[in-house]
């Protein structure tokens, strides 16, 4: 006898001002079984009209819409009813871009390509693609704008025990909620940090210039897509293009390729921490930011056992603790810092200062 009761379909609240595609995306929904359509309207502000009464589960945004845009609608949905809010975005137009990447900063959760239609086992798959990305991210616990502007975080142990180890490079990985994070903790590095620094992000491959564009623009070090066999330059951010994975070269180059999908990621932070472990061993410095599933967990082990230091974030401030959480219950992590803390601990690392005696995750 199966006593599992049947969870109720996910609502979902679509917001277009394209006839076209927002009756491409009505069908999306009510083609899934998991998900119900409570409304699909044209403008952003129709949508904080109804979304205090519907209290949907998830909302689909666009960003181009007449009147209020859906950066705005975003800022206030999640500054008054904290929902899950998917951006369904145009890949054309750097302003498009531009636009979304704020949106995922204001508290959006994730970014899909707009459909360009449903017709054949294609159009089968980017519905899937879509209706899944919705279903999962309604289950995601949202509260009032994640916070960036955090007070200190108050570690439980001492800063006492001597740094034993010298990083020579900087690797970072994230996905739900990593361009919020990767702003904070790479902001928050001087013009002169003195690391290489090479970073995985879950995103679909049309978003990855414009992703890398936007956070150039919000950090202080120079950010862009790394090409094949680009040298690895301190102070430099190289982030993995999508759809290829990157490794790092014992002639200090970034290698790309197409092997198989790791985790269902590629580019993979597995891979990634791995050849950082292979070729700088206990000279490398390892980060495991907010994102679902696993991937990084073993890379990030590989790093640790080489003798080298692994940072994760806290559940207090993971959009999703998926990622480092299994990577804490894996051992692969030595210390779990909120996001606002990981800059302050790298930099004392990168000085030769004193990480934490006792507390969360040390050792």
């Amino acid at each position: 006898m199966n006593d599992v009761t049947p969870q109720p379909p996910r609502r979902v609240l679509i917001v277009e001002d394209s006839a076209v595609l927002r009756h491409l995306l009505m069908r999306v929904v009510t083609g899934d079984p998991r998900l119900e359509l409570v409304e699909a309207v044209e403008t952003a502000e129709e949508a904080l009209r109804l979304v205090p009464r519907l209290r949907p589960d998830v909302i689909s945004m666009d960003i181009c819409l007449p009147g209020m845009d859906g950066l705005e609608a975003t800022r206030q949905i999640m500054a008054h009813f904290p929902t899950p809010i998917v951006i369904v975005s145009d890949t054309v137009g750097a302003q498009a871009t531009q636009v979304s990447m704020n949106a995922l900063r204001s508290g959006a959760l994730s970014v899909i390509e707009k459909p360009q239609g449903l017709s054949g086992a294609a159009g089968a798959a980017v519905a899937q693609g879509i209706a899944t990305q919705l279903y999962i991210m309604s289950q995601v616990p949202v509260i009032r704008r994640r916070l960036m502007q955090a007070e200190p975080f108050r570690h439980k142990g001492m800063w006492t025990r001597p740094l034993d180890i010298r990083p020579r490079i900087l690797a970072l990985a994230a996905s739900t909620g990593g361009p919020t994070a990767f702003a904070r903790v790479l902001g928050d590095l001087p013009a002169d940090f003195a690391l290489p620094v090479v970073l995985v992000q879950h995103m679909g491959q049309p978003f990855m210039e414009g992703f890398a564009a936007w956070l150039d623009q919000h950090v202080a070090l120079p950010v862009m897509l790394a090409q094949h066999g680009m040298q690895l330059e301190r102070g430099r951010v190289l982030v993995a293009p999508g759809n290829r994975h990157m490794t790092v070269g014992p002639r200090g180059d970034v290698l790309l390729h197409d092997d198989a999908v790791v985790q269902g990621q590629r580019p993979s932070a597995d891979v990634l921490f791995s050849s950082v472990a292979r070729v700088f061993g206990a000279d490398s410095l390892g980060v495991l930011l907010t994102g679902m599933g696993e991937d990084g967990v073993a890379g990030l082990g590989r790093i640790r056992g080489a003798g080298g230091y692994t940072i994760v974030e806290d559940r207090s401030t993971a959009v999703i603790h998926g990622m480092p959480g299994a990577a804490e219950r894996a051992g692969a992590a030595c210390i779990s810092l909120p996001v606002h803390e990981i800059t302050p601990h790298i930099l004392r690392i990168v000085a030769g200062g004193q990480i934490p005696s006792e507390g969360p995750l040390a050792g």
